[in-house]
């Protein structure tokens, strides 16, 4: 009677392993998208995502997202960016600001990591992006230092070699098996030595352009970097990665430029037949470049929604695990208060009795 104990909880203990380690059922919330290459996926990403503007800041026009990294992650976002600050009073501490610490301090960037990380941490299954406009400069001493202390380094992908444009990025389900998850790109870092996680962004990605004040005016032209400026078949054929900034601003009195919120919901629709729009522009530049973009800044994201035009470019229809977000405009209604434990992901129950059955086994034995 032992013997056949003990060969059942050996069967047991083998279903456990693997159902712990065999390829993940559901990659950036869809089981098509494990099998497909980092490259060739379109990202919804939040421009400034730490920027918020909420009832706690009578909805300052220097916000750009209306909730926070946590809901734009549960919600599907996979790129966040940021800008890179240091202040006076914190002397060489960085601080995510958006363009001077005195008009809006997003807070510590260890801090905004280490909440990054645990967001990864309990979602196994997600490849995140960051990217980081280095303001001040930083060297890679300095960042990777950051970093460190956050503890989100366990989760850093460093690419098998320094190939720049030319890198073959795995599919995502090799990335979260090997538990390397995390991209981090930064505007202008000449120098990652100490840090091969952080990856200068231009070395890798072309963007089109920024600061568009009218919906008739976005365009799929390469603006940065500067070598491949309106170069579109240089750009297609240097291998980078493509950013496509699409977030509408507007201008104020004395030319003062701040992210146009009511138009947000068109901005962001993925109508294709409306001007301006999320849908339309992924079409264009999508036909101008043969693929779709790699990367999609918005600013409002919950707004019209964005989530719904990415899943059109990546074929996705029944995305798994995400939580719903409002996609109004909380600063002209009630504000909806967000339970951010509804996001996580659906439990694998096979996983679950594997593992109960396991250990009872052990116990027995």
């Amino acid at each position: 009677m032992l013997a056949l104990i003990f060969l059942f909880c050996q069967i047991w203990l083998s279903i456990a392993q693997e159902s712990l380690w065999s390829s993940p059922d559901a990659c950036n919330n869809c089981p098509a998208l494990c099998n497909r290459s980092y490259g060739n996926i379109t990202h919804l990403g939040a421009h400034d995502s730490m920027f918020v503007a909420n009832t706690s800041n009578s909805f300052t026009v220097s916000g750009n997202q209306f909730y926070g990294t946590d809901t734009q992650l549960d919600a599907g976002v996979r790129l966040l960016s940021g800008q890179l600050h240091t202040t006076n009073a914190t002397g060489i501490e960085l601080r995510l600001c958006h363009t001077d610490c005195d008009l809006y301090d997003g807070g510590s960037m260890i801090k905004w990591l280490k909440d990054v990380s645990y967001w990864m941490d309990e979602h196994p299954n997600d490849v995140v992006t960051l990217l980081l406009v280095n303001s001040v400069n930083a060297n890679s001493t300095l960042l990777g230092a950051s970093f460190r202390a956050s503890g989100i380094t366990k989760h850093a992908y460093v690419p098998a070699t320094k190939l720049g444009a030319k890198t073959v990025w795995p599919t995502l389900g090799e990335m979260i098996q090997a538990k390397t998850r995390l991209v981090t790109f930064i505007s202008s870092l000449p120098d990652n030595t100490g840090a091969p996680y952080l990856l200068d962004e231009f070395s890798y990605v072309f963007e089109n352009q920024f600061e568009v004040t009218s919906p008739n005016n976005f365009s799929c032209m390469p603006d940065r970097p500067t070598n491949l400026k309106d170069k579109v078949s240089q750009a297609q054929s240097s291998g980078r990665l493509f950013l496509m900034n699409h977030f509408l601003d507007k201008k104020q009195l004395l030319n003062i430029v701040i992210p146009d919120r009511d138009n947000a919901a068109n901005t962001n629709s993925p109508d294709p037949d409306l001007t301006g729009s999320l849908g339309k522009e992924l079409n264009t530049c999508g036909a101008v470049y043969g693929r779709s973009p790699n990367f999609v800044l918005v600013d409002w994201f919950n707004m019209g929604p964005a989530i719904s035009a990415i899943d059109a470019a990546n074929g996705i229809i029944d995305p798994d695990g995400r939580t719903s977000v409002s996609t109004e405009n909380p600063s002209k209604a009630t504000p909806i208060t967000y339970d951010g434990s509804a996001g996580r992901p659906r439990e694998n129950k096979g996983v679950q009795i594997a593992m109960l059955i396991a250990v009872l086994c052990l116990v027995l034995s």
